[in-house]
């Protein structure tokens, strides 16, 4: 006999299956843009979706896989992998504390670009060693994070608002 999910397992179902389909868009707008989603000057667009959290705190751990996924996918070193996956992993929950604790949605995409600059610009100088210094390496990462975020997260946030309720409950 089958039972019927309960209003907390259905609740939780549906994160999961939110913080998947995150992860698999993540993964797949990197690989469709592959050429420039890697490397100095990188233009990920996916990482638009990192103010995904300011509204619903699960999606922090798709984000995570998807990133995870995308690096291994493409042929990232095992540094690439662990430390940008976590350097979207921290910027994405304190995303969710932002968006949590109300501060400006201005602010959502800020994490990633500063995470993402600072973690990324050494895999890239350190790991790789791309031939430039650090804080060109964390510079060139923090510009394109910043068009990513900014250009495309923003504009998701504002069409995603007045259906949040809907869609993250």
């Amino acid at each position: 006999m089958t039972t019927l999910p309960t209003n907390n397992s259905r609740a939780v179902l549906l994160k999961l299956v939110r913080g998947a389909a995150v992860a698999a868009l993540y993964a797949l707008f990197t690989l469709a843009i592959a050429p420039i989603s890697s490397g100095l000057m990188q233009l990920r667009l996916s990482e638009g979706l990192c103010v995904l959290p300011y509204f619903a705190p699960e999606m922090a751990i798709g984000l995570f896989v998807g990133c995870a996924a995308a690096n291994m996918l493409t042929g990232a070193m095992w540094f690439d992998v662990v430390f940008g996956s976590l350097a979207t992993l921290i910027a994405a929950l304190i995303t969710a504390y932002m968006g949590k604790r109300g501060m400006s949605k201005w602010l959502a995409p800020l994490p990633a670009v500063v995470m993402n600059a600072l973690v990324v610009g050494a895999v890239l100088c350190y790991g790789y060693q791309v031939g430039v210094s650090y804080p060109v390496c964390a510079l060139y990462v923090g510009a394109g994070e910043a068009i990513s975020c900014y250009a495309v997260g923003m504009p998701l946030l504002a069409a995603l608002n007045p259906i949040k309720k809907r869609l993250f409950g």
